[in-house]
């Protein structure tokens, strides 16, 4: 099987392993920094998908991540399941999602797309606000009672992170190696040449969209139980799309290597910024914004396709 991008297949063992031993050494506040890098990889790789491969920017991924979470604590306090078991009804969530308001927004291209989406977020946003059953704006407290070792969560919590994140990498390689994802390639390259060829080209984007909507959702669910407590502002919050956006560009678009290393400048800007600097909200996103610029004016093709790291993605290919 050959490699692909900067990840290949063989790290796939060494990472799990490393992943299971992780909370030996690592303390719950650095656990928990963990889980978000993780959990932030699965996210840039799921727009990625829609994007760099499928062709449809999205504005509105944040509305599968609220969707997702929502589903589990709703759902948590009215069985008074395990959230743990609840969590592929998240997933499941997240693909009917996309599957509900696909036939609207493929509709629409380019930027209608994407603001087409965005507008869907906020709407559910705005009706999750309004909804009692929900907590409106006060939020609402994950029901843990049915958990019996409770000072596992922290481990468990990052363990799921860390399977979403190893995942989100194989499974596109898998994916990209497999007609459909050559389909997906050509669509994203040219539409027209891909429909003359026999291409089912709103089915391809569908699948796109319904696998970036499910793990999304997915993802969410994991990143809000770590925390305990959900409310409308944070679960919808634009913010997501901005760091999936951000970290995507950055790394490099259409690859899978590239929101790996775009999640990892993101957060180390974000760590050195707050720490270092004691630069924090607004003022991050300016900082944020003035780096991406930049990274697009001297990479084009993001930090992967600069020649030191390109020609180290073809040697291990």
């Amino acid at each position: 099987m050959k490699a692909c991008d900067l990840l290949s297949m063989g790290w796939t063992i060494p990472c799990v392993i490393a992943t299971a031993l992780a909370p030996l050494w690592l303390d719950a506040g650095l656990m928990r920094l963990a889980s978000e890098v993780l959990l932030a990889i699965c996210l840039a790789q799921m727009w990625n998908l829609l994007a760099g491969y499928g062709g449809l920017m999205s504005l509105g991924h944040q509305l599968f991540i609220g969707v997702g979470a929502y589903l589990l604590f709703y759902l948590g306090e009215k069985t008074g399941l395990s959230p743990y078991m609840l969590l592929p009804l998240s997933a499941v969530g997240g693909a009917l999602s996309a599957c509900l308001i696909a036939p609207a927004l493929f509709r629409l291209r380019e930027a209608y797309f994407a603001i087409g989406i965005w507008v869907m977020a906020e709407v559910v946003a705005l009706l999750v606000s309004k909804s009692q059953a929900l907590g409106g704006n006060a939020g609402i407290t994950l029901d843990m009672s049915a958990l019996e070792d409770i000072e596992r969560f922290g481990q468990i919590s990052f363990w799921l992170a860390a399977a979403l994140g190893i995942a989100s990498i194989a499974g596109l390689q898998l994916l990209m190696r497999s007609r459909l994802g050559l389909a997906m390639t050509a669509v994203r390259d040219n539409e027209v040449a891909a429909r003359s060829v026999g291409i089912d080209v709103q089915r391809v984007r569908l699948v796109a969209f319904i696998i970036s909507g499910s793990l999304s959702a997915l993802a969410g669910a994991v990143y809000f139980m770590g925390g305990l407590f959900l409310t409308p502002t944070a679960a919808f919050d634009v913010n997501w799309v901005v760091m999936m956006l951000f970290a995507t560009l950055i790394g490099g678009i259409g690859t899978i290597g590239g929101p790996v290393l775009g999640v990892l400048v993101w957060f180390a800007l974000r760590e050195l910024l707050a720490t270092s600097l004691g630069i924090s909200g607004g003022w991050t996103l300016i900082a944020m914004g003035a780096v991406a610029v930049l990274v697009s004016l001297w990479a084009p093709r993001g930090l992967l396709g600069l020649r030191p790291l390109s020609t180290l993605r073809k040697a291990i290919s």
